[in-house]
């Protein structure tokens, strides 16, 4: 849209609140809850970037972005995205756009090989954004294991 200012950049540790409201949005999980420390050791990590989106002076949208060691392609990462969320109030506005446009510069930068994101299979309004942001829904298939159904064994 013409004349929407957007600005992302790296979530701070007094994001906190606003990220768990967005996130609670995403999923309801009375087991959320961002914690202003985790915010800041990962913004400390320069393998990750938690990144939101400023609308208007308010957090609409947030991505979480982690590189992945990897020795198939020397020593080129990889990188896996979680926690994509706009604020339904701002979808459309090009808050996802501008998120991914901050993922891609971050793994260009770091030379990764590939992006990679799970999306719950429900989500279809959310894979038609993805595809329209280049990811490809049918050239793979994704697995998730919850840490409720992790082996007790040790």
């Amino acid at each position: 849209m013409v004349g929407v200012r957007l600005r992302v950049r790296e979530a701070k540790p007094e994001d906190a609140l606003r990220l768990s409201e967005l996130y609670n949005q995403l999923v309801i999980n009375p087991a959320v809850n961002v914690e202003p420390e985790q915010i800041q050791a990962l913004y400390e990590d320069a393998r990750s970037k938690l990144f939101v989106c400023d609308y208007q002076g308010n957090v609409v949208g947030s991505a979480l972005v982690a590189l992945c060691s990897d020795v198939m392609f020397r020593k080129q990462p990889f990188a896996v995205v979680e926690n994509v969320i706009v604020d339904v109030a701002a979808r459309g506005l090009g808050v996802g756009t501008a998120l991914f446009q901050a993922i891609e510069v971050f793994c260009v930068n770091t030379n990764c090989s590939k992006i990679m994101l799970l999306s719950s299979s429900q989500r279809l309004d959310s894979h038609a954004f993805f595809e329209k942001q280049g990811f490809k829904g049918a050239v793979k298939r994704g697995f998730v294991k919850y840490r409720s159904a992790f082996s007790s064994a040790v």
